[in-house]
């Protein structure tokens, strides 16, 4: 019986995991309540210490779930597009190549607002990097006005598992060509998407 999904769609790096949640770090946050799950997508915030922290509002129905050991999944989503077999120097059929990192953790809600106005000014200092147009003052009054509509918490990550399918199955020439397209059509279809909505 073949092993899914495929050993070399994985990615066991840890490293390269972390690059995926430091470069696209718009999580997918879920957790489960009376077996229904309750979905968000929040930006996650790598540490260093195998955890993430985030922020969460107090009205989401979600925030109740944020503390406590409460277990959740994290989904932090790469690069993605079709594979036509037309890219490929061999016959192939049709696929889809993708970059995502599921993550399996713990939270605990982490209760100090001094804690938290100093997270979401160290939030804005990883988002607004390398040029640091704008940065978050401790003593932003519009900041510190929602303080106590935020609610802080962190995850430890118990978890770890890379999906890097990459067409890493087919020659060399193919894998590149594929590699090229999803840089090509990654750039092209926001573009087209945009134009379509906004």
């Amino acid at each position: 019986m073949m092993k899914y999904p495929p050993k070399h769609h994985q990615d066991d790096n840890i490293n390269h995991m972390i690059d995926v949640i430091k470069t696209y770090p718009l999580a997918t946050v879920i957790s489960v309540k009376d077996n229904k799950p309750l979905i968000t997508h929040l930006p996650l915030i790598y540490n260093h210490e195998e955890k993430l922290i985030g922020h969460i509002d107090i009205y989401n129905p979600q925030a109740d779930l944020m503390r406590d050991n409460n277990e959740v999944t994290i989904i932090f989503s790469g690069p993605q597009c079709y594979i036509s077999p037309s890219v490929y120097t061999t016959t192939q059929l049709p696929t889809w190549n993708y970059i995502k990192v599921h993550l399996k953790g713990t939270v605990k809600r982490i209760e100090s607002k001094e804690a938290l106005k100093q997270s979401l000014i160290e939030m804005t200092e990883f988002l607004e990097a390398p040029d640091h147009k704008y940065v978050l003052d401790a003593d932003n009054q519009r900041m510190i006005g929602n303080l106590n509509y935020i609610e802080m918490f962190e995850i430890t990550i118990t978890d770890w598992e890379g999906k890097f399918k990459l067409s890493q199955d087919k020659k060399a020439k193919d894998t590149e060509n594929a590699r090229a397209e999803l840089i090509r059509a990654n750039q092209e279809s926001i573009k087209v998407f945009l134009d379509k909505v906004f």
